[in-house]
Parts: C-alpha cells; structure tokens; sequence
C-alpha cells in the first residue's frame, strides 16, 4: 500500500481516554459517488482537529503506541471486510459495532433508495467494509457499498470459474450495447443481446434477466455479459421439448418472429415453424402484414411436420370453418347479393362476397347490350356492387355472377318486335368488319349481315366494297338466339334465289356459252350468267389428250362453249365439259351425215320402190 506524509491524530477511545498516535497517511485515492461523500466527511474531521494533533505529538506517540498494542489484530485491517451490528442511526452516519474498541460509521448516503429514503434497521447485521484504521473522532470509517462490491466480485469471480449465470438489471443504453448491474457494472454488447438483431435497445432498459459471463479481469474491473447464450440454451431446450411433442394436425400457439412477403415465421418454442401466405385466410390478402405484426400471439395448426428436416408447415385457415363448404347454402342459384370489388382483370371482376368467398362477373355479364372490353369500364376496385348468382362451384370454389341480369333483357323485346322474317326498312351500318356488318335497329342490340348474306350471286373480298359506316341497309330477320346473344339479318334474302329456278333455265346435255372468270389447279370456272357459275374439270377440257396445265388450255376472260354436265341447286352448283361437248357435236354431224346416205333421191330408186308394192298387193 502506497504511504503519504506523517501526521498526527487526535484519537478517542471508548473509555475517553486521550492519547495522540502517529500514523502514515494512506495516499488519497480518486473515489466516486458514496466514497466521494465518506472522504468529504474525513476531510472535514481532519481539519478541524489538525491544529489540536499538532500541538501534542510528543506524548501522543507514547500514547498511540500503548493504544495500538492493546487492539485485537484478527481481522481488524484496512481493507478487510467484517461483519457489523448496528447500534445507532443519526441524521449523517450509521454507527456499528464491529467488535472493535471504536465503532465504526457509515455515511447515511449508502442506505438511500433511488426516492432518498434511507432503509436502514436498528440491530441489523450486516458486512462493512474498513475504508480506514484512523480513528477520527473516536470512530473508524466504514463502507457498507464497498463492501457489497467486493462480496459481488468474488461471487461473479465464483459463478465464472464454475461457468454460472448471474442474474442482473438493465441500468442505462450505452455505446454499443447496454451498462447492467449485476452488483458491480458489467457491459452487454447489442450482439450479445439476442440471437437476432435487435434494433430497439432501449425497451430493455430496467428489465431484469439472467446473463453468462463471457469475459472478466478483476484487477482492470472489466465484465462482459451476454444474453445471447442464455436464449440459445433456453431456445434448444424448449425446441427439443416442442419437437417431442409436435403432431400433425395439432393447434399450436405461437409469437410472429419474422414476417417476408411469402409468409410469417412462427416461433413454437424453441423451433420456428413458416406460415405460408396461401395458409393465412381463407380471403385474399396481399402481404402477409395486412394481418400481423411481428410479437402477435397466433394459434396455427400443424399441417405437415418433416422430422427429418425439422421443419413444420402451418396453416391459420386452417383452424376456422371452410367457407365454401357452405357457399351453395349461402348463395343459391338466382339470389341478388351484395359484394365488393376486390380486383379487374381482362375477363372480368372478382367480388368479395364473404371473408373467403369471391365470385365472378364475366364481362359478357355486365350488359345485355354493350361489348364490354375491359371490366374497368364498368366497375372500379372498392365498389360495392349487387350481383346475381347464375352458379355455384363449391368443389372448385367459383361463383358466377352478373349484374345486367338485374336490368330488363332486351333480347325478350327483340324477340317481340322483330319476329324472324320481319324486313327492316333502314338500318344503320354502325361498324364494317371482315366478316360483315354490325347494323342499328333502334333497341340497343346491334344485328349482323354475314358477308355471305349480302348477295346470292356477286361474291365480295370484303364488306366495304359495297358498305360503309353510316349507310342506311333495307335488310330481313333471319334469326335471334337469345342465349347466344346473336341478331343475324339478311340482305340477299330480299330477293327470290336465282338457284331455286336453276332447272328451268339450264337443262343436262345442253350446250352453252359462257366466260373464264378464275383458273384453279383442278378447273376453270366460268360464268354462265351474273351470280351462276359451273365448272370445267381439267380432265373435260379437251378432247384431244391429256391437259397438264389448265393455263395451257384457256385463260381468264376467255369465251368457250361446253356442255351441262350436272346441275347440282343445294350444292349451287353446275358441272361443265368442253370434251363433252366435242363428243356430242361429232355424233351429230354424223348422223346427219348418215341420214343423207340413206335418203332416195333418183327416179329409178322410186319407181322401183312402186313396183314392188304393187307386185305384192296383187298377190
């Protein structure tokens, strides 16, 4: 121990006896917060009976010297910690007996609570320690907080030979982690806080937990906590515990540990276990965080365990009813019902019916008279819209719905004011397509003309060669299918078909003329009068061999002449040949040419035949 400058003190013993003793002033040490106040106290003694000391140092040492030999060595040094009785309690000091001659006090500092209420009992017990053996003013200064301290190191020095944990309070957020008191101040690194990062160090300020000890050097006073190892001890002892008693199809509690845009993890007890976003409700959500925060208390069931993994697959959907195990009750075919639109594709509008139920508006459902292209033209997400149920699938969860079944249909109308056969004086031409023209008849329901019904006889490439936008069409009904949805009208039907009377006006084996309109790898056609065309096969072309080519042998505006082949009017069509027709000119020419052969033209051939006709009318 370090030694400062002689002096001499004044000392009072029990039995007042005076006597001046020469001790070696311990060297001043730099003190904090309780032992600040006790050298405070001691400097005030000292100067108040400095100059009394000075005056008897002569037989003070005689005296002092008689005193010291007559006091007890065991346990009685500077720097031992003993035990105490307390004996009185002043407005300053505590006195205890210590089993010295001289008491000893401690300040009444040491005993304050964090309200400044001092908790101190007259006759308790308990160990001090011997700050100094200078006896001021009859008494022995003493610390009941140093004394604690050094009790609390040697049982954190203990409880780490022995690898325990200690037990300790959060006091203060420091740089890089937190300051705890564990009977002296010990440091917890924010690493060492938890086996995940923590962001928030400051809601554990107060908090009291259980720390294991990962460094300590007495002599530089250093400790270093950790937190971490206890819950990952803890944690591994609970998860063994969790997975011996786990089961498929178990309901479970759980604490949200993490939430992903997949899904949520659920801390079991010592093991996590994934909440899939699919598994979380039987409804539609979006992320996972539209239902939980991270710490919510959840009940899950287990719906799948792999032990060899260790890993555990959970469903919150799972633990309530089904919802479309009831939908056929809930929304019978036909009910108006009432929903909210919770999302648009191109096909139509999914509606919210109930938590977990959603049905369908098809865009061909949402009017009777309009072509809907996008449902956004329609409904918007959010709206609340009442609906008619056209079907129900609970086995595949789909209901269908529409909403211009609430309306009027106007097919109904349509059926009544233009019955098939009624003829439409003037029709609006709204569009002009490939395939024909879109017409206006006033009731909202827009009919076709097909471009096959245009005309009888005049072939078109596209509706606009004879239409356009605007034009007024004199047209007749040629039907209306309700359920499809289809208004078809006509225009050639105006007028009687040149087929029906086909017969009448060509006839098999007659010969006709006509023009090459189109050339094809198989035929010719031509034309036989406007709308009526027939055929010539390659092989009818001629007569004088085989025709390769059919280019070789007419061509496009050529006029020829053949014969009727076959008529065909369902099949609108007429078979012509050019062969043919040489054939039957040939077997005319020479039947007329036999004909003249046989002819008798002479005097003699008549004469001759007269006489023998008389000859036998005589016999």
């Amino acid at each position: 121990m370090q030694s400062g400058p002689v002096t001499e003190t004044f000392v009072k013993g029990k039995s007042k006896q005076m006597a001046i003793q020469k001790v070696e002033a311990p060297a001043k040490k730099t003190l904090s917060g309780k032992a600040l106040a006790n050298q405070s106290w001691m400097d005030q003694f000292s100067d108040s009976f400095g100059e009394e000391d000075n005056n008897k140092k002569g037989t003070g040492e005689d005296f002092a010297s008689l005193f010291e030999a007559s006091q007890p060595e065991d346990g009685i040094k500077e720097g031992a910690v003993i035990d105490g009785k307390i004996i009185a309690i002043g407005p300053e000091h505590v006195t205890i007996d210590i089993g010295f001659k001289c008491e000893g006090i401690i300040p009444i500092q040491e005993f304050k609570d964090a309200t400044g209420i001092p908790k101190v009992t007259m006759g308790e017990v308990l160990s001090v320690y011997l700050d100094r053996l200078e006896i001021e003013n009859g008494f022995i200064l003493c610390s009941k907080d140093r004394a604690e301290i050094i009790k609390a190191w040697d049982e954190i020095s203990a409880a780490t030979e022995k690898d325990q944990l200690v037990e300790g309070t959060v006091i203060t957020k420091v740089k890089g982690g937190l300051m705890v008191d564990i009977g002296v101040k010990a440091f917890l690194p924010g690493s060492q806080l938890d086996t995940k990062p923590i962001k928030n160090l400051d809601k554990f300020v107060g908090q009291k937990m259980k720390f294991k000890i990962i460094k300590f050097n007495k002599k530089r006073g250093n400790i270093v906590l950790s937190r971490k190892a206890v819950v990952s001890q803890e944690r591994e002892m609970q998860r063994a515990e969790t997975l011996a008693g786990i089961q498929e199809g178990m309901i479970v509690s759980g604490t949200v540990k993490n939430i992903t845009e997949y899904g949520a993890f659920i801390d079991l007890g010592g093991m996590d276990g994934l909440l899939h976003i699919t598994d979380m409700s039987w409804g539609r959500i979006k992320h996972p965080n539209e239902l939980f925060g991270v710490g919510d208390e959840v009940k899950v069931k287990i719906l799948k365990y792999d032990k060899e993994k260790e890993r555990v697959s959970l469903g919150l959907k799972q633990v309530s009813p089904n919802p479309w195990d009831e939908a056929e009750y809930k929304f019978p075919l036909g009910k108006v019902v009432k929903g909210k639109v919770v999302s648009l594709k191109d096909y139509g509008a999914f509606i919210e019916l109930e938590d977990g139920v959603e049905g369908l508006i098809h865009v061909s459902e949402m009017s009777w008279t309009e072509r809907v292209k996008h449902p956004s033209k329609v409904l918007n997400v959010g709206d609340e819209v009442e609906c008619k149920v056209l079907e129900v699938d609970s086995k595949n969860k789909r209901i269908s719905l529409g909403i211009k079944q609430l309306q009027n249909n106007p097919w109904d109308e349509l059926e009544i004011k233009y019955p098939v056969g009624t003829i439409i004086e003037a029709a609006d031409v709204k569009s002009v397509t490939d395939f024909g023209i879109f017409v206006d008849v006033g009731v909202g329901i827009d009919g076709l003309i097909h471009v096959s019904d245009v005309s009888w006889v005049k072939k078109f490439a596209h509706p606009s060669e004879k239409y356009k936008k605007g034009d007024k069409v004199r047209a007749v009904v040629l039907s209306i299918d309700k359920q499809s949805e289809k208004f078809s009208l006509g225009v050639k039907q105006l007028e009687r078909d040149p087929w029906d009377n086909i017969k009448s006006r060509y006839r098999t084996g007659q010969g006709i003329d006509g023009q090459i309109t189109k050339i094809t790898d198989f035929g010719a056609f031509v034309e036989l009068e406007e709308g009526i065309e027939g055929l010539i096969y390659v092989s009818e072309l001629s007569s004088e061999g085989r025709v390769e080519k059919v280019s070789d042998v007419v061509k496009v505006g050529d006029k020829v002449r053949a014969e009727i082949l076959s008529i065909e009017p369902k099949e609108r069509r007429i078979s012509l040949s050019i062969k043919q027709l040489n054939r039957s000119e040939e077997r005319a020419n020479f039947n007329t040419y036999a004909g003249d052969r046989t002819k008798k033209t002479s005097m003699g051939d008549i004469l001759g035949d007269k006489l023998k006709n008389a000859l036998k009318k005589d016999e």
